[in-house]
């Protein structure tokens, strides 16, 4: 069993940046594959990074060269940077964690890029 809980949304300006932390509770952070997802009102939930157990990363098209994520096992931590934010990357960001067919999820933060 996995608690996930999201920080370091809020309110941007376009351009600006943001880190989000996900802070995991509970055994075996480290054989976890963590992702971030997000969702924009009226949208469905959409995968944003993922970093397998191994570092392994991944990124979708509208956040590569932008997003970075990274995670740190001794701190049961995985991280997303964001920088030059836009507008259309207003959504609420959630944390996920998968392994051996358990899934997980955090409540999720906002981050809201707009002048």
């Amino acid at each position: 069993q996995v608690a996930l809980e999201e920080s370091g949304g809020g309110l941007v300006q376009p351009g600006g940046s943001l880190r989000l932390s996900c802070q995991a509770f509970g055994r075996l952070f480290s054989f976890y594959n963590m992702g971030w997802y997000r969702q924009a009102p009226g949208k469905e939930r959409e995968l944003v990074a993922r970093i397998t157990s191994s570092g392994n990363t991944n990124y979708e098209d509208f956040v590569k060269g932008r997003f970075t994520i990274s995670r740190d096992n001794d701190l049961s931590t995985v991280y997303l940077q964001m920088i030059s934010l836009k507008p259309e990357d207003t959504a609420v960001y959630y944390c996920n964690a998968e392994w051996a067919g358990r899934v997980y999820w955090g409540q999720g933060t906002q981050v809201t890029v707009s002048s």
